[in-house]
């Protein structure tokens, strides 16, 4: 990290191209989007019957997630679209669902483009106190960060990486509070993403609720015009795929379900209901993108069920096989 003060991890930089079976660097992972790419999305979360080069979303494939939702009592939401090929799969993409914390990645944004633009924003020390601390805070919620504070940058990494809630409830305050994830949403040209409330009541996922919700088309759209798109200037939108990249939350639903070959950048989010999301970037060994967006939700279950990772890394796999297949 750049910052003035480390939180002591390795970030996760895929190894450089020059064989079949390495991942391409992280800057020329970056060279493969453009806006081109983001463009090339708005098409594709429009319907498979616009977007794609080949049938997508067929019977089979419907098939499949359908009885994924029947074996674990779930609704699933989901959108991927290969960028290469043009083939892109959508279920329930336009229905909402509770947005968890893949939220953070659009407040890391925020905060790298509103305020952040002299390039001075991120050093800047940030302190706060115990009682400024949420539950699922492994970063901030120790006696050493809590003393010394954090930078900005340190904040952003904590709660891409880690998720921490109250990284996150930092940065939004550094922003004016949740809606202003509101308004970048729709300055990027996302009419649906709303972020009403703060970490971790906006987690509380109930079925009849339309705060703090997204669709699986909207916010594929958004990260792929962050990560892929000119949402972003340049070195922002490097470092926030440095944090997406070293994502340390998606070990048992991305990271389980896509092939272990691709290389990943996503955020995931957890909340009541059982509900349990993942949404990012992959890139298959040859450099093509992949956006995924699943988003997942019991709402005639407990409110108290704990996220089903294993629904989520499976429907990842499905739609991987499909979008290259």
């Amino acid at each position: 990290m750049n910052s003035s003060r480390s939180l002591g991890r390795t970030p996760a930089t895929p190894p450089a191209a020059g064989s079949s079976s390495a991942p391409p660097s992280r800057r020329a992972l970056l060279s493969l989007g453009g806006a081109g790419a983001a463009g090339a999305l708005l098409v594709a979360a429009a319907g498979p019957s616009r977007a794609a080069a080949r049938p997508a979303g067929s019977g089979s494939v419907t098939a499949r997630l359908r009885e994924l939702e029947r074996a674990h009592g779930a609704r699933v939401g989901a959108f991927a679209y290969n960028v290469a090929t043009g083939v892109a799969v959508r279920h329930r993409a336009d229905e909402r669902f509770p947005m968890l914390s893949t939220f953070k990645t659009l407040a890391a944004a925020a905060v790298l483009r509103d305020l952040d633009r002299n390039g001075e924003v991120l050093g800047r020390l940030v302190r706060y106190t115990k009682a400024d601390c949420v539950s699922d805070s492994v970063v901030t919620d120790t006696p050493e960060c809590i003393a010394s504070g954090l930078t900005i940058d340190q904040l952003c990494e904590a709660a891409i990486c880690d998720s921490d809630n109250t990284a996150a409830n930092l940065l939004l305050r550094e922003l004016g509070g949740p809606h202003a994830v509101t308004r970048f949403s729709r300055s990027i040209g996302d009419p649906v993403t709303r972020l009403d409330r703060w970490e971790p009541v906006l987690n509380s996922a109930e079925p009849w609720r339309r705060t703090d919700t997204t669709t699986p088309a909207a916010l594929a759209r958004s990260y792929a015009r962050l990560v892929l798109g000119n949402a972003l200037e340049s070195h922002d939108r490097e470092r926030l795929t440095g944090w997406l990249l070293n994502c340390r939350t998606s070990g048992t639903r991305f990271r389980l379900g896509l092939p272990p070959e691709w290389t990943i950048a996503d955020k995931t989010g957890g909340g009541s209901y059982a509900s349990c999301n993942d949404a990012g970037i992959a890139w298959t060994p040859d450099g093509a993108p992949v956006v995924l967006v699943v988003l997942t939700t019991k709402p005639d279950g407990d409110a108290d069920a704990t996220g089903d990772h294993p629904l989520v890394a499976g429907v990842a796999k499905v739609l991987a096989a499909e979008v290259v297949s």
